[in-house]
């Protein structure tokens, strides 16, 4: 239950971060922050989401689906 929890938090913070730099990269100011830093952030973040499943499998957290059809 707190995998789901944590790679659900994790989910939003990446959509958090997608929409900042949206903003950012509609209002056209060259002053404002660096629309980078959010689209680092939302790569890192799944990432870190791609990395806590793979271990989750590996560890036998989570099983994958043995029949994918």
């Amino acid at each position: 239950m707190l995998l789901k929890i944590l790679v659900t938090g994790l989910l939003f913070f990446m959509i958090f971060n997608l929409f900042k730099a949206m903003r950012i990269m509609l209002k056209n100011d060259k002053t404002d922050e660096n629309m980078s830093k959010y689209i680092g952030r939302r790569v890192l973040t799944s990432v870190g989401i791609f990395l806590i499943i793979i271990l989750a499998v590996a560890t036998g957290l989570i099983e994958p689906n043995p029949r994918p059809y």
